[in-house]
């Protein structure tokens, strides 16, 4: 079989293909010095992480959040595990959002309007201290924070009752299953029939005065 040569044309169509794929790379790298975006997490417990997704989702600057389980030593745990009490671990939610766009105080601001702090060992219809309420913090600046948060609430609050919301370190987060990933998005006729149940509006209407 003859040896094709390559006419002068295609060398140079071929040229054309590389250096246009150069120049689309180098327009996507980021400039010398550019500073990389920026990705923290939080950590908050506030009963069902069903309910607890939502309020920061909405917010600019939150990229993720995902239901899981912390505060406890069982390693790896289950729903039905944890459900059931006894392996220390609370239903909680991680948040994952750049500080550029949003603060760790709006955070903070956003969960105390979520929950009902006047308990322990329950929210709304979830009882249990695996539905207890806490901040976990990551680093001292969080800890500051959210101690912070705390005091300011402490003086401002419309409610009497004490607060017994937790602020304690943070240990390892579990991302829950999949099922309970979103479950507001993906099965709103039942997340919305449970949460009216739950009484979480009516209880977070009497605590703050108007439905976050």
């Amino acid at each position: 079989m003859p040896v094709r040569r390559s006419s002068p044309l295609l060398m140079f169509c071929l040229w054309l293909a590389w250096a246009g794929a150069v120049s689309a790379a180098d327009s996507e790298a980021p400039a010398p010095g550019a500073e990389p975006a920026m990705i923290e997490t939080a950590l908050f417990a506030g009963g069902c992480f069903w309910c607890m997704e939502g309020p920061f989702d909405v917010l600019d600057g939150v990229l993720s959040t995902t239901s899981g389980y912390t505060g406890g030593t069982l390693a790896n745990p289950t729903y039905e595990q944890v459900s059931a009490g006894g392996t220390g671990h609370t239903e909680s939610v991680q948040v994952t959002y750049d500080p550029q766009r949003v603060s760790y105080a709006k955070l903070l601001e956003v969960f105390w309007r979520n929950i009902d702090p006047t308990v322990a060992d329950q929210q709304f219809c979830d009882h249990g201290n695996q539905y207890r309420t806490a901040i976990f913090y990551k680093d001292d600046a969080q800890r500051q924070a959210a101690e912070a948060s705390l005091a300011a609430l402490e003086k401002t609050k419309p409610f009497k009752d004490e607060i017994k919301t937790q602020i304690v370190a943070a240990g390892t987060f579990y991302p829950a299953e999949d099922y309970h990933q979103d479950y507001y998005k993906k099965n709103p006729v039942r997340y919305k029939f449970y949460r009216y149940n739950c009484g979480r509006d009516q209880r977070l209407e009497e605590l703050w005065g108007n439905t976050p």
